[in-house]
């Protein structure tokens, strides 16, 4: 983690942004964006016609705040929030 001091106001720990519903889990697959990561969740899916799983993977955007950092290849938990943009329902609240 980093050791600066963190103005974000979207923050969950020391900014004012709650979190509510769904708690997930993955890992960073990009970090270009400014203040976004993308999360990768790989699950199985059953298929009824074949009896079978398959593997499926979906890809979140989430917020990144500066005293979290979270970098390409981290594993880290993602909680839900309010609106963050068009595509950000998600924060980045811990890397693991």
């Amino acid at each position: 983690m980093a050791k600066k001091k963190c103005t974000d106001p979207n923050c969950p720990i020391h900014g004012t942004l709650s979190t509510r519903g769904q708690v997930l889990e993955g890992e960073v697959v990009s970090d270009k964006m400014q203040s976004t990561v993308v999360v990768r969740r790989d699950h199985v899916r059953y298929v009824p016609k074949y009896e079978r799983y398959k593997k499926c993977s979906s890809r979140i955007p989430a917020h990144n705040p500066p005293c979290i950092a979270a970098k390409t290849g981290d594993r880290v938990r993602i909680a839900e929030c309010r609106p963050l943009s068009k595509t950000k329902h998600f924060v980045v609240t811990e890397v693991m």
